[in-house]
């Protein structure tokens, strides 16, 4: 009897434990379901990704190898104008919202809302994996701007994302090469100087927020080239915005 009650004593905590363990790991799941991330590396040819096709495959297999693969994935990034090709805004390829980070935490309700910049907060940029894309507060090294140091140390600044895009999320119709022609050059400004760069140059934000004078998450300033020896010169990797289109 007083082993039967023991036993019993013991099963009840023993439920109870599990119990409390299953609702520790349900209170740990985004109540949301991952809608956004960015890249957590780009692709070999930096800025060049075989054109927005390409661009959008990378977003779909990043989020399938994050257990996302059931939403439909776009690049947030523009295709300027040229001839026999129209050009495409950012902002009218990835659907209507709310979009919501790996963290289950809401970017933004919907397109106005998310270039209106209410909702993309700092520190809500994560990849998909849900790890803080680095930004100004990583650790400060003279090597930091170099590609091998940016492979070898993922904890590097690599704030700098591509978008093409003016802050509207629309593509620039000034003349100037603002994607890379359009996703597929990893060729070299005809200047180190971001201002006077008028050759090949991709438009770019900060992921932060912090950075390129107004801090845009979209459209701070250009680059001086398109490969990634050119990108990482500004704390870029060739990274970009991804969101699910449903």
């Amino acid at each position: 009897m007083g082993f039967a009650r023991s036993a019993s004593i013991s099963f009840a905590f023993g439920g109870l434990s599990l119990f409390a363990g299953s609702y520790v790991a349900l209170s740990q799941t985004p109540a949301h379901p991952m809608t956004f991330f960015v890249t957590s590396v780009g692709v070999a040819g930096g800025a060049n990704m075989g054109g927005i096709a390409g661009a959008d495959a990378h977003c779909q297999a990043l989020a399938t190898a994050a257990g996302a693969g059931s939403h439909t994935w776009r690049a947030y990034l523009s295709v300027q104008e040229r001839p026999g090709q129209p050009a495409i805004n950012a902002r009218d390829r990835i659907g209507k919202g709310p979009w919501y980070n790996a963290k289950g935490v809401m970017i933004a309700k919907d397109v106005d809302d998310l270039h209106a910049m209410k909702s993309f907060a700092s520190g809500a940029a994560l990849n998909e994996k849900g790890v803080l894309n680095p930004g100004r507060d990583a650790p400060q090294d003279p090597d930091d701007k170099t590609w091998p140091y940016m492979q070898a140390h993922p904890e590097s600044m690599r704030h700098e994302i591509l978008t093409g895009s003016t802050s509207e999320g629309r593509a620039f119709t000034d003349g100037r090469d603002h994607t890379c022609n359009n996703w597929t050059s990893e060729g070299k400004g005809n200047s180190a100087n971001l201002r006077e760069n008028t050759g090949p140059a991709v438009q770019v934000g900060m992921s932060d927020r912090n950075g390129g004078g107004n801090g845009s998450w979209n459209s701070a300033h250009s680059t001086t080239g398109c490969g990634q020896a050119d990108l990482r010169r500004t704390h870029g990797i060739g990274l970009y915005y991804c969101f699910a289109v449903n």
